[in-house]
């Protein structure tokens, strides 16, 4: 292969789908040790100053943080609300207490609530509720996720099951 030319029409098979794990792999290697995250810092600072690009980078950066620090304290629980009105119910993620001006403005005891949409939960509505507005839930928040993700397909029970399963 070294050198050789091969013959007109000749493929090697998966050359590409195993270029590409080597790329992405070394990539990963890369940006894991010293050298990988100065690299990474003198990319965010190019992207850093250019004007529209700057900020759809660094709000993505935000929300993709946000989602995959699922287990800190950016979702406590997962709750129904009443949404976008009385009557039918959304799945949604509690996220705080309100705090600051929005804490002034409305009461001590709001809380802060997550409704993602489906089926991409980086994007959804904020709301600001009294705890008495929800309905608090005995899913996860990985389950919620997976609920949200697939759409209502995959229920909790479900999702338990697929754990156990994978588990033996």
């Amino acid at each position: 292969v070294l050198g050789v030319p091969l013959p007109e029409g000749y493929r090697i098979p998966f050359l590409g789908v195993i270029t590409t794990f080597v790329i992405v792999f070394f990539i990963g290697a890369l940006t894991t040790n010293i050298f990988g995250k100065k690299l990474l810092q003198f990319w965010e600072g190019i992207v850093g100053k250019i004007p529209f690009v700057r900020r759809i980078y660094k709000g993505t950066k935000q929300v993709v943080s946000s989602f995959t620090t699922v287990d800190t304290e950016a979702f406590t629980k997962v709750v129904l609300i009443q949404f976008p009105r009385k009557g039918v119910h959304a799945l949604a993620f509690v996220t705080g207490k309100t705090r600051g001006e929005l804490q002034r403005l409305t009461s001590n005891d709001h809380i802060k609530i997550f409704i993602p949409t489906t089926p991409n939960p980086t994007s959804g509505f904020i709301i600001f509720t009294e705890p008495s507005e929800v309905i608090a839930l005995d899913m996860t928040v990985e389950e919620g996720i997976k609920y949200v993700v697939s759409g209502g397909i995959i229920t909790p029970e479900q999702a338990r099951k697929m754990t156990e399963d994978s588990n033996v």
